[in-house]
Parts: structure tokens; C-alpha cells; sequence
């Protein structure tokens, strides 16, 4: 191949020749990227997916009296504990009664852990117990759905008594409580690792995840979420290439892409924050309903093509569906560090909740949108009022009991 000459003041030509080496690259790693696809930790997780796939997770949160976890969904008419009229914060994707969901009994449900009893949320004894201190959620919107959940929880109890601030950026955004100095916060990091801009392009960096990190380190509570985000193609994707080790690349088996994110994000976790002074979570991967096979299994017929039109939870304490791939993931991940994070294990109880997502019922929608909600109903985030105030009430009960 003949090489391009460029005039040291020629930054197009440089530029060009930067881009036309990256691609020589990315054919030469394709073969690594193959050998790395068949890494131990994804042969394990095809070899076993058929006999594991309705099995609880390998590692579960550290409860030694009371698997918080496992249960059922129990009709109480006590619920919601807040209006969504009544709190200042839930964006219009999840404020799902304010644009026109018909129904309500989805918000009149709570969870029942199977063997102890999980106490009903007070937001005045959040703020005592964290006076002082900043609880921060870090990753995507699913991360963003919680945080706008226990703002609304903790002001239903606290206003008007209350003086709070609001402070919005992008990535990170802080609801404070000025009272009792208690900061809500919200960073937005869907991947947890950084990512950059080289040449115009965005770049997944697996390895790095210091630009984001630094941003976290004065928190006193955090709880960490990603997932979604690594499965998405397409206009949906976040990134142009994937970085790892000076390599870059097109793509990759995308389980193994969220394997190097999340040992990067647990490195950096045992290395950078002190645990004697920082509580720290992981929730595991919210699910999605967009197959009603997966939770129609033995009907003999269904018109179901997604969650849109769903009005109550499932029975019983196993989904029938497929556990999610990314679960076994985060379980191995979190298994081998140092000081593990604490698994708030969200997945089974929230798999039985496909009555909680938004569906059509969302101010993100446009009226065309809403008439086709086989192509267009949100069936990943959740209404507000809704399954992650759940979330949050186990949220205080791994905090404070």
C-alpha cells in the first residue's frame, strides 16, 4: 500500500492518514476480537445457559436472616406512597398517570419478601439517618428512574416542612434536602466507563474510568446500574468504537465488552473508594418486557405483543422467561472483588412486574407513537409511582437494618 505524504500543516491529511491506520488496525484485531468472544467466562455462560436459565444468581446480596429477594407481589390498597401530582421531579417518560395511563391498580401492589417483613418507607428517618451525608446513583436511566423515586418518596414525607434545592446538569444532577444537608444525587454514566472523543468519533474505553470516577469519590452511599446500554445497536448505540488495551474495535461479543467494563468499574471501586466510610451497591439489571412468550408460557394462545396493556403483576416467586445473560456477568464480576459491592438484587421481583412500565403512557411520545404501541411502547423504564419506589424501600432496608 502506498503511504500518504502529508505537509507538516496539512492537518486534513493528517487526520486522514490517522483514520486510514485505524482501519489497517481494526482488520488486523478482528481475530483477537474472535479469540476474545471465546473467552472462559462466556463459554461458561453458553455452556450452562440452558439448564441455569431459571436459577437464581450465583451470588446473592448479603442477607443472613432474610433473602430480601425472594417472594410474591401482595395487593395493598395503602399504596402508592406518593402522588405524581406531588412530586417536583419525575420526568415525563415516567410519569405515566399524568399522560394518560387508564388504569391504576399497578400501583396498588407491594412486595412480600417470603420470610420477613420489609418495613414501610419513612422519609423523615431517611434524612435522620443520612443528615449530613450525599447518596449518589450512577449510570443510566434506569439509575435515573430510581433516583427520581426516592426524591419523590422521601418529599412526600418531608414537604412542605422542608426546604430542598434542585440543581440540573449534565452528567450529574443533585436534589437536596437543605434541612438536614442531605444531598439525592444522579450521575449519568451508562456504560460506567469513560467515554471519549477522538477524531470526531466516540470511544468506549473499557479500560478507563477515571474521567467519571472522580466525580464520585465524596459520596458517602453509592449505588451503581448499567446494562442496557451495552445491547444497544444501531441509532441506539453510544459509541462508534470500543478501545481496550490500545486495540480498537468495530465491535465485539457484547457480553464480553460488559466483562472488561465491569472489571474495570470493580477495580477501580477496590482501589479508589474507602469502604469504611462509603457504602457501596450494585443493582442488578432491571429487565424488559417486550416478549410475551416469555411470561404466556402454557397459555395456548396470547394477543400480547408486548407489555403495552398489562394491568397486574404475575403471581407467584419465579419468572418463566429467560434470566438475563448480563446477570451471570455482574455475579462473577462483583463474586471476585475485593471487598464486593452489595448485590440489591431487583431482577426476579422486578421480572414479575410486567404491568410497570410506561408502555405508550409517556410524555416522550408523540400522538402517532402512541397509536402504534406494538412499535413504540416503552416496556424497559417504569412508571412513577411505581415498581422502583420497591427498589428504594430495599435500598433502606440493606442502608439501615
Amino acid at each position: 500500500m502506498a503511504l500518504l505524504h502529508c505537509n507538516n500543516n496539512d492537518s486534513s491529511c493528517h487526520q486522514l492518514r490517522w483514520w486510514a491506520f485505524l482501519t489497517i488496525s481494526l482488520c488486523l484485531v478482528s481475530v483477537l476480537e474472535t479469540q476474545i468472544a471465546s473467552s472462559a467466562l462466556l463459554m461458561s455462560l453458553r455452556n450452562h445457559h440452558n439448564n441455569l436459565h431459571h436459577k437464581r444468581p450465583m451470588l446473592q446480596a448479603n442477607q443472613s436472616t432474610c433473602d430480601l429477594f425472594v417472594g410474591t407481589w401482595v395487593r395493598d390498597d395503602t399504596y402508592p406512597m406518593y402522588q405524581s401530582s406531588s412530586c417536583p421531579i419525575i420526568d415525563a417518560e415516567f410519569n405515566c398517570q399524568m399522560y394518560g395511563r387508564p388504569d391504576s391498580d399497578y400501583l396498588k401492589y407491594r412486595w412480600q419478601p417470603l420470610n420477613c417483613q420489609l418495613p414501610r418507607f419513612n422519609g423523615v428517618e431517611f434524612l435522620m439517618n443520612m443528615r449530613g451525608k450525599t447518596v449518589m446513583f450512577v449510570g443510566d436511566s434506569l439509575g435515573r428512574n430510581q433516583w427520581e423515586s426516592l426524591i419523590c418518596m422521601i418529599y412526600e414525607a418531608a414537604s412542605p416542612r422542608t426546604e430542598t434545592q434542585m440543581i440540573r446538569g449534565d452528567p450529574h444532577s443533585t436534589f437536596k434536602f437543605l434541612d438536614y444537608g442531605v444531598s439525592v444525587s444522579f450521575y449519568r454514566a451508562p456504560y460506567l466507563v469513560d467515554i471519549d472523543v477522538e477524531h470526531g468519533k466516540r470511544v468506549l474505553k473499557l479500560e478507563d474510568i477515571s474521567g467519571n470516577g472522580k466525580f464520585w469519590l465524596d459520596a458517602d452511599v453509592i449505588s451503581f446500574n448499567t446494562g442496557h446500554w451495552w445491547s444497544h445497536k444501531g441509532s441506539l448505540q453510544g459509541w462508534d468504537y470500543m478501545e481496550s488495551r490500545g486495540s480498537y474495535y468495530k465491535d465485539m461479543d457484547r457480553l464480553v465488552a460488559l466483562e472488561k467494563g465491569l472489571k474495570t468499574w470493580a477495580n477501580w471501586v477496590d482501589k479508589n473508594i474507602d469502604r469504611s466510610k462509603t457504602r457501596v451497591f450494585f443493582q442488578s439489571i432491571s429487565p424488559t418486557h417486550y416478549n410475551p412468550n416469555e411470561w404466556s408460557v402454557g397459555a395456548t394462545s396470547t394477543t400480547a405483543k408486548n407489555c403495552y396493556g398489562e394491568t397486574s403483576p404475575m403471581s407467584g416467586t419465579t419468572y418463566p422467561g429467560a434470566y438475563p445473560d448480563q446477570m451471570r456477568v455482574v455475579d462473577e464480576v462483583i463474586r471476585y472483588m475485593s471487598n464486593p459491592a452489595y448485590l440489591l438484587d431487583i431482577t426476579m421481583l422486578s421480572e414479575l412486574r410486567k404491568d410497570g412500565h410506561p408502555s405508550i403512557y409517556s410524555g416522550d411520545l408523540s400522538p402517532e407513537q402512541k397509536a402504534n404501541p406494538v412499535r413504540s411502547a416503552d416496556c424497559s423504564h417504569w412508571c412513577l409511582p411505581g415498581l422502583p419506589d420497591t427498589w428504594n424501600q430495599l435500598f433502606n432496608y440493606a442502608l439501615f437494618y
